[in-house]
């Protein structure tokens, strides 16, 4: 199933910016968290095709959250690419194990996280 609607998860309003203004320009849907409580309520409420997860937030990490989505058996499918600054290889790991489908490091390069976004979609997420 092709990925159409992506949520952002980042306390960073620059990050959020930023990362909206690429994907809105190669025809996604975007919305916006700046929490991962605010996060896990949009998902409940309206899911997305895709999350993009920051780690290092106020209140719950992203690490946390993406746990609770990876073990939700109503969450469980969607899947997650986390965008960190953490840079360190036992972050990527962790990160993975916590049931992300991919790990970026910030600042992401454009290209790339297009490139993970389209390979997600032939994959059917």
């Amino acid at each position: 199933m092709p990925i159409h609607h992506i949520l952002i998860v980042d306390d960073s309003p620059t990050e959020r910016q930023f990362l909206s203004d690429l994907l809105t320009r190669h025809g996604f849907s975007v919305s916006t968290a700046d929490t991962a409580e605010a996060a896990l309520l949009q998902i409940r409420r309206s899911p997305p095709q895709l999350v993009l997860m920051d780690v290092v937030m106020p209140g719950q990490n992203g690490f946390h959250a993406t746990r609770e989505i990876a073990r939700d058996p109503a969450t469980r499918d969607l899947p997650i690419i986390i965008c960190s600054s953490k840079h360190q290889e036992s972050d990527r790991i962790w990160g993975l194990r916590q049931g992300a489908r991919d790990y970026l490091v910030k600042p992401v390069e454009p290209a790339l996280l297009l490139q993970k976004i389209a390979a997600l979609s032939r994959a059917g997420a």
